[in-house]
């Protein structure tokens, strides 16, 4: 059977244009948590003084962004509309890993699009993201007739509702906002599958409405 050589030209091609965009995109590094941390808040600073950068939104970006995406922090954050996370820490497109839902609370599907982050876009900062004057809080304080599929949400918030009452804080709700932050932020430290991976950290934060101010929870 006569043998067919593949010229060093033909191979050269061959690697370049099946191999290494492969390479490209495992080899990609993951920003540091820690380094991503400081990202964050150097962006949120500059909201701050209203000295934005002009965040990367153009068409270079957006095409570097059509095979692959490397955000180096995962945003749980409520839906609220005065609450747009690339915006307060200004950032642009691919930057932020964004999971938005009324209270900023987590169940199986929003703990799912976080793990698909962490685990597959190698994500190392995940940030719980609560905020003053918070909706679903102040209507899970006040109770009431609500809304099946609101009430599920009022549900996940309750126990830190329950936590503010204990504590005879002076003010219910955002003792309460507080406390759901730190709720949510345990609910994924006790998740079995980011728990597992190397490098992750977890943190709380609230938005302070008028200074647009990031502050973290301790």
């Amino acid at each position: 059977m006569k043998k067919h050589s593949v010229s060093p030209l033909l191979a050269l091609l061959f690697a370049f244009v099946f191999i290494t965009p492969v390479l490209a995109s495992a080899t990609t590094a993951a920003v540091p948590a820690d380094i991503a941390q400081k990202l964050l808040i150097e962006g949120n600073q500059r909201f701050v003084t209203d000295k934005y950068t002009m965040p990367q939104i153009g068409q270079e970006r957006r095409s570097k962004l059509t095979e692959v995406q490397h955000p180096f922090a995962v945003i749980v954050s409520c839906s609220d509309s005065r609450v747009p996370p690339e915006i307060i820490f200004n950032q642009g497109l691919g930057d932020l890993f964004v999971v938005r839902v009324a209270g900023n609370v987590l169940d199986s599907l929003e703990l799912g699009s976080v793990e698909y982050a962490v685990e597959h876009l190698g994500t190392k900062l995940i940030v719980v993201l609560g905020h003053e004057k918070c909706g679903a809080v102040k209507a899970t304080v006040d109770g009431g007739d609500i809304p099946p599929n609101i009430a599920a949400i009022a549900a996940k918030i309750q126990p830190a509702v329950d936590t503010a009452r204990a504590a005879n804080s002076s003010n219910i709700y955002e003792a309460s906002a507080d406390a759901n932050i730190s709720n949510m932020v345990a609910h994924l430290h006790a998740d079995p599958l980011l728990a597992h991976i190397d490098g992750v950290i977890i943190v709380g934060a609230k938005y302070h409405l008028e200074s647009g101010q990031v502050e973290l929870i301790k």
